[in-house]
């Protein structure tokens, strides 16, 4: 049986802190939660252990976010997270920005949209 350690969790975007609370579960690094009403997605996950009685222990774990407005379009691919339409010629392949011509989307209707030849 697995049993649930209420481990605290800080949410930060850059060195402010927006909150600190025990989550049923960790977000991975580019994946997307909902915060008092606004999105986040999360760009890095720092877990900090303690040592106590000779054995390392989570002690809390930090997700550093940046705030988006709409539902980020990610695909995994080669190993990593990216966002946006990975068939787009533009997609810049990367966690954090979408693409060259349009970086906020979103890609559905995108008047610069070009296949990959």
């Amino acid at each position: 049986m697995t049993e649930f350690l209420e481990i605290p969790v800080e949410v930060r975007h850059g060195d402010r802190l927006l909150c600190r609370a025990v989550m049923e579960w960790y977000p991975q690094s580019g994946g997307t939660f909902d915060l008092d009403g606004q999105s986040y997605v999360v760009l890095e996950r720092r877990h900090r252990y303690h040592l106590r009685h000779g054995t390392y222990r989570l002690a809390n774990v930090a997700l550093l976010v940046q705030p988006c407005t709409k539902a980020v379009e990610r695909s995994w691919i080669n190993g990593r997270w990216l966002i946006g339409d990975c068939s787009c010629r533009f997609n810049a392949q990367s966690e954090l920005i979408r693409c060259a011509v349009n970086p906020e989307g979103p890609c559905a209707g995108c008047r610069w949209r070009e296949p990959l030849a």
